[in-house]
């Protein structure tokens, strides 16, 4: 069995969560830098079965694009000439940023942990693969 990936993919940072090998648990994984996410995916998919890699895709609430879906869009033509083994599939992030952010207040995170950006990639990306596992398994 294969684990999913979620990226929450944006122009500086990318934000990775992902399952537990039987689907049960999306956790967060990294932060990293935009620039290295292909070759942080080949790594990890060296040492890991992955079965789908999901990401999130930028829609205003008119499913009309916004900025970003044009660059997430070209991430996802990296990502299928490079693991074009791997089922690759969009999954909504419409406020997930917000909903990270609200995530990290509840659980009590310092104002100073709460302010680097990378935590919130990363819980966008949790919050979106955990969603999809609600829907999905």
């Amino acid at each position: 069995m294969g684990r999913i990936i979620c990226i929450d993919y944006g122009g500086k940072r990318t934000g990775i969560a992902v399952t537990d090998p039987l689907k049960i648990i999306a956790s967060a994984l990294t932060t990293i830098p935009t620039t290295e996410f292909i070759s942080f995916l080949k790594s990890y998919l060296a040492s890991e079965q992955v079965e789908r890699i999901l990401i999130g895709e930028p829609k205003n609430w008119d499913e009309s694009d916004t900025h970003a879906t044009a660059m997430v869009k070209k991430a996802i033509a990296k990502l299928r000439k490079n693991f074009p083994d791997i089922h690759i599939e969009t999954i909504d992030e419409r406020y997930t940023s917000k909903m990270a952010s609200q995530a990290m207040v509840e659980m009590g995170m310092k104002k100073k942990d709460r302010r680097q950006k990378g935590n919130t990639d990363q819980i966008a990306a949790t919050i979106m693969l955990q969603e999809y596992l609600g829907h999905h398994i």
